[in-house]
Formats: C-alpha cells, structure tokens, sequence
C-alpha cells in the first residue's frame, strides 16, 4: 500500500479513490457531517459526462476551424476533473482517523459486534477507508439509530 517512504503511489491512490468511492455508503444523514457524499456524486458525474464533453469541444472547434490548442487545453481540463476526485478521495480513504471520529468508530464497531457480527481486528490506525467500510456494514446490518449518537 505505501512504499517505504510512506507515501502511496499516484496509480494506487486512484485505485483506493475508486474503491473508497465505491465503498462510502451514500446517505444523507451523513452529508453535513463528511464532504464525501458531494464529492463522490460530483466524481461520478465528471467519470459519465467529461470524456464525452472533451470529445465534443475538440471536435466543436475543429470543424468551426478554431484553434487547436484551446480545445486541447478545454478537453485536457474536462478530463482531469474527475481524476480530481478520485485523486481526493484516494488521499482521503489513507488518512487516519481524528481522534473524535475514532471513539465513534469504535462505537459504531461495537454495536456491530454486539449484535453478533464478526469483524476483523482493527489493524494499524484507523483510516476513512476503515470507516467507510464499518458504515457501510453498520448501515446494512444495523437499525438507523446507530447514526444518533454522532
């Protein structure tokens, strides 16, 4: 995951923005609190629409006769965008915990446990992407309350 350095290389953070993307359940309860949902809702967005939008101003200026070099420039920026996001939510899903999202992590993973799930032991620090898999389960498993005490 990280190199020696401690650091994780740039293919591998989109890899990780993908699957924290993936992984982060999508619930409204949850969007004041953590920017994740508008971030992932703007990545998909940007991953359906910009390639086609790209495509499109390029071949809008080339057969218009424009400049090339501005539409390069338009469809380059279009593409990144949503790389972007993924590259946001890569460093995102590696970054440890803050110690007030911690206790309600492992709040949350105990209510799991208590009612009958196995989980693996936490290992290292605690990331986002740690969490969003805990949600992700508490959400499918557990009542909704679990939410009140956040």
């Amino acid at each position: 995951m990280a190199n020696e350095s401690g650091t994780v290389g740039w293919f591998k953070l989109f890899q990780n923005g993908q699957h924290y993307m993936k992984t982060w359940p999508a619930d409204k309860r949850l969007a004041p609190l953590f920017p994740e949902n508008r971030v992932t809702t703007a990545t998909r967005f940007g991953i359906r629409f910009m390639p086609p939008l790209a495509i499109f101003a390029m071949t809008w200026q080339i057969a218009l006769g424009g400049q090339l070099g501005p539409a390069v420039a338009t469809a380059l920026f279009a593409c990144s965008l949503p790389m972007q996001g993924l590259w946001w939510l890569g460093k995102r899903s590696v970054t440890p915990l803050p110690p007030a999202l911690l206790s309600w992590f492992h709040e949350v993973r105990e209510k799991l446990q208590a009612a009958g799930q196995a989980l693996a032991p936490v290992e290292g620090k605690p990331t986002y992407q740690s969490l969003a898999d805990v949600l992700k389960r508490a959400f499918r498993q557990l009542d909704k309350t679990f939410l009140d005490d956040l």
